[in-house]
């Protein structure tokens, strides 16, 4: 049996007497689109942090490919083909979007030792860099500075760090908040249109969103896995509709 892209088993955070998170399993399997949704508070990012390497559990375990990195640092996980992104924008604001791309790419094959070569003489990285930004729309960009660009391209811009470290699986922390309809839209059919390659694990408050691009929904409440199928058994579950989108069931 094939291992998942990426587990959870039985992961458990707590800060003081707050527990953040309460024996989460999950498992998303390779080339899967996996959402997490839940009410502010209910572990989400905490959850994020575990799998990312930015937290360590206080039990339970973190696999990739099967590969226990429960113990391994954000680093040790994105050598591992882990890569994420946040909620909120972390961007190289002073580069052009061509030298911010280059340098994530760069990072992640060499290190710090990639902020002592020239970019621009390295053909072979630039081309990724203009391939990165055509696959996120952004192909027009190329030489606009970062931090100029509109929100919504910043946040393409995000996933296009990300995707320039090749990942094999790709955590994104709601990658349309504050986006408007179009800009929601077009990121959707970014998202939509990565290759099955890459395994997706989103959290997401748009339930558009969540419906269009996931298989697997798990709902968290209160740091513990409430409920978890496909979006058409969240839409109908009578306890998702009461504890989460806030409808009555008779």
């Amino acid at each position: 049996m094939t291992a998942p892209a990426l587990a959870a088993e039985g992961l458990q955070k707590s800060f003081g007497a707050l527990e953040a998170t309460r024996s989460v399993t999950l498992a998303v399997p390779a080339g899967g689109r996996h959402a997490i949704i839940g009410p502010n508070g209910a572990g989400k990012t905490t959850l994020f942090n575990l799998l990312s390497g930015a937290l360590m559990p206080d039990a339970g375990r973190v696999l990739l490919g099967g590969t226990d990195v429960t113990r391994d640092g954000p680093d040790g996980r994105a050598r591992r083909g882990l890569a994420r992104s946040f909620q909120r924008n972390s961007l190289f604001p002073e580069m052009t979007v061509a030298a911010a791309l280059m340098t994530a790419s760069a990072i992640a094959d060499g290190g710090a030792a990639a902020f002592w070569r020239r970019f621009d003489r390295d053909p072979a990285r630039a081309d990724a860099a203009a391939a990165i930004a055509a696959r996120v729309g952004l192909a027009d960009q190329l030489g606009a500075l970062s931090g100029n660009l509109a929100y919504g391209a910043q946040r393409q811009l995000e996933i296009g760090l990300a995707l320039a470290t090749r990942p094999s699986v790709l955590l994104l922390d709601e990658p349309t908040a504050g986006m408007s309809p179009e800009e929601t839209r077009a990121m959707l059919a970014l998202l939509a249109g990565l290759p099955r390659t890459i395994t997706i694990l989103v959290i997401e408050h748009d339930m558009d969103v969540v419906f269009d691009l996931a298989e697997r929904v798990t709902v968290l409440d209160y740091g513990a896995v409430l409920l978890e199928g496909t979006p058409a058994d969240i839409r109908t579950s009578d306890v998702v509709r009461r504890r989460y989108l806030g409808e009555r069931t008779q």
